[in-house]
């Protein structure tokens, strides 16, 4: 790979957005991150993804696999009593509370009623998680954005470096127009922090922020609620703290969000979960229609691409909304959002509500508020083309990033027709992974103030800080690359200062 290439695709996917200095900063700075932490911390390391593909492969710039690293598998125990304070993997995407790292393991699961391999397999790994949960209440294999999170403290807490949790930041404080502290609510009281050198915003944007999301996402302008998987604490306090003290909010991105499809999941004691469907509609044999019945995006793009469809065919309805679709057949092999595929009884699903279930297209067209007569149409056309192996209508499978989580043992890994009754339907919402509207920074991820001028002692990063990727999403861990990246950017300059 080239920095030139990965320019020419990151340039294609942000249009009129791109933002050159920004761009250079993260493809010069974003290798030297990686390695910063693998050789100066105890416990950071990464593994490539070296056939992980971009979102976009055709792309000018695109690639099909490489780009991606994710953070080495960690034993939560490391952690010591500090582990209790680790934030838990979102629970409706683990099984029992198991993380999963590849696709490799996901696949044993599946196949563990046909294969003496993967039976043993996961045997093994569910022995294991059980005796992880006596001893300490959850998995302790961590995986993902939990792995890297945990990697990340301990290697904190091994340079004393304390995390205070439970302690939130309610205001800034100025001097001469720096900023030279925050006002802190903490268990024992409220408290003042005065720095030497300046303060570092990374409060995680504003997916939980009702007033937010009704100024700036389609659904919230539409009076709908939003459904988000990010934690409840997420709702703008940092955004609010920056804008006192002058900063602005870039709120031209064509998405104020990374957008993905989610789904209700009740979980019993009146408790709702939110599933995000990050692989289940790549697989053959399920769909997505709108109210109309009709299929509206290739479900077997990103889950960004997806959202910007759902508010696509969603513009002149009062609500965003679409529904997966898939038959029996494939419910039972594959599974279909938060409903897991045999042995796990089917009836636990629809008994909840969760999966809705019809004997007939027309009889589930009905339970899900679905046009009977678009929905059969459009069944009976992806069939017709799904049984050669195609799909003019969206192009399904057709690169390498659709076949990627589909079924690669399948005669085409994304497509299959739906022609197994029952059939059954999912009611999907406009969610998000995290929100690209933020304050305007410069490649130092120094806070800008209305005039672009930076703020003396200030500096942000994360999903406070507007995204350089022009509301689009061109790969996997599009907002976690920035984050490190803009993260250690803002510590050597905070490093250097004076």
């Amino acid at each position: 790979d080239t920095k030139e290439a990965a320019r020419t695709y990151l340039q294609g996917e942000t249009g009129n957005s791109y933002r050159a200095e920004m761009t250079e900063a993260f493809l010069e700075e974003g290798p030297k991150m990686l390695d910063f932490f693998e050789r100066e911390t105890s416990e950071v390391r990464f593994l490539s993804s070296p056939q992980f593909p971009d979102y976009h492969p055709t792309a000018p710039g695109g690639v099909a696999g490489g780009r991606s690293v994710l953070a080495a598998p960690f034993d939560g125990t490391k952690l010591g009593k500090e582990f209790q304070r680790l934030r838990p993997p979102l629970r409706t995407i683990t099984f029992v509370g198991m993380m999963f790292n590849s696709g490799n393991e996901v696949k044993h699961f599946f196949n563990a009623t046909k294969s003496l391999t993967s039976a043993i397999y996961v045997a093994k790994r569910l022995t294991g998680h059980m005796k992880e949960l006596l001893l300490y209440r959850r998995g302790t294999r961590l995986t993902s954005g939990n792995a890297l999170a945990a990697r990340l403290a301990k290697s904190a807490f091994d340079l004393g470096i304390p995390i205070r949790t439970s302690t939130r930041a309610l205001s800034l404080i100025t001097d001469a127009g720096r900023v030279t502290g925050a006002e802190l609510s903490t268990p024992a009281g409220r408290q003042v922090v005065t720095v030497r050198r300046g303060v570092v915003m990374a409060a995680g944007g504003f997916p939980q922020d009702p007033a937010r999301q009704a100024k700036l996402f389609p659904h919230g302008r539409k009076g709908e609620r939003h459904v988000s998987p990010a934690p409840e604490g997420n709702t703008g306090d940092g955004l609010r703290m920056l804008e006192a003290v002058g900063a602005t909010i870039d709120e031209t991105l064509p998405n104020a969000a990374a957008w993905i499809p989610v789904s209700q999941v009740p979980l019993g004691k009146g408790k709702v979960g939110v599933f995000p469907h990050l692989i289940d509609r790549y697989k053959p044999g399920v769909i997505a229609v709108n109210r109309r019945g009709q299929r509206f995006v290739n479900e077997s793009n990103s889950y960004h691409d997806v959202g910007v469809g759902m508010i696509e065919t969603s513009r002149d309805e009062k609500e965003i909304a679409a529904w997966m679709i898939c038959d029996h057949r494939a419910l039972r092999k594959y599974g279909m959002g938060f409903a897991k595929p045999f042995p796990m009884p089917t009836s636990i699903y629809t008994g909840s509500g969760y999966l809705l279930k019809g004997k007939t297209l027309a009889e589930l067209a009905k339970v899900a508020g679905i046009d009977p007569a678009g929905l059969e149409a459009t069944v009976k056309r992806y069939n017709d083309n799904a049984r050669r192996g195609v799909d003019p209508d969206f192009h399904r499978g057709e690169n390498v990033y659709n076949r990627y989580l589909g079924d690669p043992d399948a005669p085409n890994a994304c497509i299959a027709p739906l022609d197994q009754g029952p059939w059954y339907a999912i009611r999907l919402h406009l969610g998000d992974l995290g929100t690209y509207a933020g304050i305007r920074t410069d490649a130092r991820a120094r806070v800008l103030d209305g005039e672009g001028q930076p703020i003396g002692g200030l500096y942000a990063v994360g999903n406070d800080m507007a995204s350089l990727m022009g509301g689009n999403y061109p790969g996997a861990g599009i907002t976690l690359g920035p984050i490190m990246t803009f993260g250690y950017i803002a510590g050597r300059d905070l490093a250097a200062s004076v």
